[in-house]
């Protein structure tokens, strides 16, 4: 599992496993565990997060969707 990003609590990563699957980026704090589309940014499920903190992640993810398409596209195409 690859971290892509620390992000104060956050950390962006993604699964080896995950390759058939659209772009996407998982993120965690403590046990809580979220899943978000990268093309277009949307949450795809999430485990422990309340809405207030869900928002906050979707902006990181939006702020950092372009380095989190580049990191997925080197790691799964190279």
């Amino acid at each position: 599992m690859p971290t892509v990003l620390l992000s104060g609590p956050y950390r962006f990563y993604f699964y080896a496993g995950d390759q058939a699957e659209p772009p996407h980026v998982h993120v965690e704090r403590d046990d809580n565990e979220a899943k978000y589309w990268l093309d277009p940014v949307r949450l795809a499920r999430s485990n422990g997060f309340g809405a207030k903190e869900l928002r906050t992640i979707e902006k990181l993810v939006r702020q950092n969707e372009a380095l989190f398409l580049e990191r997925w596209n080197e790691f799964f195409h190279d």
